[in-house]
């Protein structure tokens, strides 16, 4: 059940107009707070009302703007799309149609289909993976290969920060394997201080690296997101770097 908090009188303030949501029998807290939140959270309003699936669309829309991430005709891979909205921010943004799809993306979970946007149901972490993506994309290279991805927390931070750290090397592998030259490789991750090795291996092959905490993410998060950009190519990588020069 949801109610508005009311104040004592007068005009009401923005924290009186807060949604609360009330406690439910068999409800944890953490979901009435993750709950309240949602229904308080102007990104999800956003989204709602601009057709996106997600919030997360407006991540990628800032950094978009702050970083030039897209350009007409480039073709894109999305890692870990669902529920959909990086990958309909990409195909607005780079003209893809469903005549001619640039954007590829991929997740373990069902999607709705996206004009423009091929996608398969798959976990990326399946060794056939990459051969799928790389056949979906009919075999060109990608310009940006971008990742949200992100396995089911535990609560325990430090644990929760090597798996995703896993999951970006993987990605990061896949990004060296399928960039044109001058690509750019985009991941999630969450600042804890073990990416440092993944960071320095990716000044090795990209032109310029950083961090970017895009507005809509939540301040109260560890969440931020690594951008490479100017990929150097297979020509230009570096001898020794063993998976990352597969």
């Amino acid at each position: 059940m949801v109610d508005k908090a009311l104040g004592t009188g007068g005009r009401k303030s923005d924290k009186d107009l807060k949604i609360r949501v009330k406690s439910a029998k068999g409800r944890k807290v953490s979901s009435t707070k993750w709950l309240e939140r949602q229904l308080n959270d102007p990104y999800v309003a956003r989204a709602r009302a601009e057709g996106y699936r997600s919030r997360a669309a407006f991540k990628i829309r800032e950094m978009d703007e702050k970083h030039k991430l897209f350009r007409k005709g480039m073709r894109v891979v999305d890692l870990g799309a669902a529920p959909g909205g990086w990958s309909q921010v990409a195909a607005k943004a780079t003209g893809s149609t469903p005549a001619n799809p640039l954007i590829v993306g991929i997740d373990y979970l069902e999607m709705d289909p996206i004009p423009g946007v091929i996608l398969l149901q798959k976990d990326f972490t399946d060794d056939d993976a990459p051969a799928m993506l790389i056949e979906a994309m009919g075999g060109k290279k990608a310009d940006l290969v971008m990742s949200d991805m992100a396995w089911p927390t535990t609560g325990h931070r430090p644990t929760d920060h090597l798996r995703i750290v896993q999951l970006i090397e993987i990605a990061a592998a896949f990004a060296l394997d399928v960039l044109a030259p001058n690509g750019t490789f985009v991941a999630k991750v969450f600042q804890g201080g073990t990416e440092h090795e993944l960071l320095h291996m990716l000044k090795r092959h990209f032109k310029t690296t950083m961090h970017a905490k895009p507005p809509s993410s939540r301040q109260d998060s560890a969440e931020a997101y690594l951008i490479a950009k100017g990929f150097k190519g297979s020509n230009d990588t570096v001898p020794g770097e063993g998976e990352y020069d597969r």
